[in-house]
């Protein structure tokens, strides 16, 4: 196989800056690294190596490798900063055994999960997508869609929940410290799925009591979740279906990667659903990967808009003022965007 590096080349008429194919490459072989790191989470290898440095030959055995492949793999893990290597064999690094050691409570390894069991495979459909604006999924040619089959298997259900929380739990965690919490007495999270939000928001600020509303089905995992941190006289579930039921009349509603799964009328409805439910002085928190408004620096959230033409009929990210517009249209008095943790940023509406 032909090298991919390359000398500089000069440009124009020799005043402009040498330039490489560097970025380029690095960026259109970027699968290569994603999807190892993908496999190394569903073999297991962060939590073989949780307690303690492990040889080749000892991960060979435990992880059912080839030994073709198995040298390659965990150096490129090395080289992609994710594992260590010394005298005493392969080790984590501090990030890797506290967020991808499944046996951690900090496990942020569900959404890593599911984007190698589905996200992948879908995504090389990515141009089909673009060209049809149609969606590339389970539902793709009138197949079942994803929600669909996610609440009739309650172990998918339960792993997509785990999911959710990985997503969220970084803004849970700035939410909990970045709003004005003292103000209000009771919250509720919209979609709340496991539970990652009112929990983190309640062990903050302990006079706070709150309620995860999603589906039925997401009952007994929100409740096993909200048990294991002692919360459940303060955090309870209520079941409903955010198009068909009313909201909760609490002080302070939150929105967590929803309103990007719909499209233009949906995100009016759940706008307006909250702002019916909100007594006067009330505040909704929308978060997710909010777009820039120069649409110029946060790929991720572009990237997250690209995975809603994958995954919806409709649905796509915006940047903070398109939810600030909007909320004003519903009858919002004043809102602001805020910074939340790496991509995410919140959009605080008050009634």
């Amino acid at each position: 196989m032909a090298s991919t590096s390359a000398e500089p080349a000069s440009v124009g008429d020799g005043s402009a800056p040498d330039v490489t194919p560097e970025q380029i490459m690095q960026l259109g072989m970027g699968f290569w690294g994603s999807k190892t790191l993908l496999s190394a989470i569903e073999l297991g290898v962060f939590s073989a190596l949780a307690g303690g440095p492990a040889s080749e030959q000892d991960l060979r055995k435990r992880l059912g490798l080839h030994e073709r492949s198995s040298r390659d793999f965990l150096d490129a893990l090395v080289a992609l900063g994710m594992l260590e290597r010394g005298g005493d064999g392969y080790r984590n690094t501090p990030a890797t055994d506290l967020f991808l050691d499944r046996a951690k409570p900090s496990y942020v390894g569900g959404m890593l999960e599911m984007a190698n069991a589905r996200l992948y495979g879908f995504w090389g459909s990515l141009t089909e997508a673009l060209q049809t604006g149609e969606l590339q999924n389970e539902a793709k040619g009138g197949g079942e869609d994803l929600f669909s089959a996610l609440y009739k298997d309650p172990e998918r259900l339960r792993g997509f929940a785990a999911a959710m929380s990985a997503i969220s739990t970084g803004a849970a965690l700035a939410i909990a410290e970045k709003f004005p919490w003292d103000r209000y007495q009771t919250f509720c999270d919209i979609g709340a799925a496991q539970g990652a939000v009112p929990v983190h928001i309640a062990t903050r600020h302990p006079h706070l009591t709150g309620i995860g509303f999603d589906l039925p089905p997401l009952e007994p995992i929100f409740d096993d979740f909200v048990a294991g941190f002692g919360l459940q006289d303060r955090v309870r579930f209520q079941g409903g279906d955010f198009f068909a039921d009313p909201l909760p009349k609490v002080d302070v509603l939150v929105m967590g990667h929803i309103l990007h799964d719909w499209g233009m009328d949906e995100k009016r409805k759940l706008l307006r659903s909250a702002h019916e439910a909100l007594p006067d002085g009330g505040a909704l928190i929308v978060y997710e990967a909010i777009i820039d408004d120069e649409r110029r620096e946060n790929a991720f959230g572009l990237l997250m808009s690209l995975n809603m033409l994958i995954e919806t009929q409709q649905g796509f990210d915006y940047t903070g003022a398109d939810c600030c517009g909007w909320a004003a249209e519903i009858g919002f008095r004043e809102s602001y965007v805020e910074p939340l943790v790496g991509p995410d940023s919140m959009v605080v509406a008050v009634k």
